[in-house]
Parts: structure tokens; sequence; C-alpha cells
């Protein structure tokens, strides 16, 4: 035989309040207003950072004219890369020269007058 028992209440559902679940007010007002300033802080760098990726931040004079400076400095760099190489060759050119020993004096023949 089957006994039926009569079904237990239902719990009551917990209350959206934050003082029903141990949270005092002081820190909860403390953690929102951290969030709120670190929002309002972090918000336009956040924006700027994601301009300056996407290439559409303001462009700096300043900058720009560096960069400008530097590639001509590069360009002046390669010529003299090019001369110190040329000089390089004359150089090695010139040891090679000194470097050799030099030839015996042509003898002269039986019939050559000095």
């Amino acid at each position: 035989m089957i006994l039926q028992t009569p079904m237990p209440p239902i719990p009551p559902l917990p209350h959206m309040d934050p003082m029903s679940y141990g949270v005092p007010g002081s820190i909860l007002f403390i953690v929102l207003v951290s969030v709120a300033a670190a929002t309002i802080i972090l918000w336009p760098i956040v924006r700027a950072l994601a301009r300056r990726l996407e290439g559409k931040g303001p462009a700096d004079t300043g900058l720009k004219a560096e960069v400008e400076q530097l590639h001509q400095r590069l360009g002046e760099v390669d010529a003299l890369q090019v001369r110190v190489a040329e000089l390089e060759e004359r150089l090695d050119f010139t040891e090679r020269m000194l470097a050799r020993t030099p030839e015996a004096p042509a003898q002269l023949h039986r019939g050559d007058v000095p």
C-alpha cells in the first residue's frame, strides 16, 4: 500500500535586497563608485587608443617632421655606405699591389749595351 503524504511548503523566494546577502551598504556603495570612476577615467583613454589603432587619430606634425628627417638621414647613410664600399675596394687593390713581389728586372741580352 502506498502512503500519500502532503507536499512540503515551497520556501519563499530570496529578496533582491543586498542586505539579505550579508553585503553592507557601504561596501556596495564603494564598489559602485569605484566602477563609475574607473569608467569615467578610462573611457577617453580607450577611445583614443582605438582611434590610434584605426589610424584616425590626430596627426602629430612634429612626429611627421621627425620621421621625414630620419628618412633623409637614411638616404645619406645609404650614399655613405656606397662610398665606403668603393674605398674598401680601392684599399684592397692598393694592398694587393704593395704585397706583390717586384718582378725581376729584364736581363740584358748579350748584344745590348747598357
